[in-house]
């Protein structure tokens, strides 16, 4: 599910890009640059859940010691959010 997500986001880049070469208008370009950024969002937190679910607790990787994992977690959220 999530490599045809990315497989979207490629094809909306790509379109992104045909705007540009288009000189269409900034903000339809500025709009759809947006809405990769939600796209690669979700694709990120569907990951989070994903780690959380199979390697925190289902053991198998990442911190073992449970006052580890929510840094770890909280960490990578906030990267996501620091843009």
């Amino acid at each position: 599910q999530l490599i045809e997500r990315l497989a979207k986001i490629e094809g909306q880049v790509r379109g992104v890009a045909k705007m540009v070469e288009q000189d269409r208008y900034c903000i339809d370009v500025v709009t759809q640059i947006n809405a990769v950024r939600a796209a690669l969002d979700k694709v990120g937190l569907g990951l989070l859940d994903g780690h959380i679910r199979h390697c925190l607790i289902g053991g198998h990787g990442g911190p073992t010691d449970p006052e580890e994992q929510p840094q770890e977690v909280m960490g990578a959220v906030g990267r996501m959010l620091s843009r």
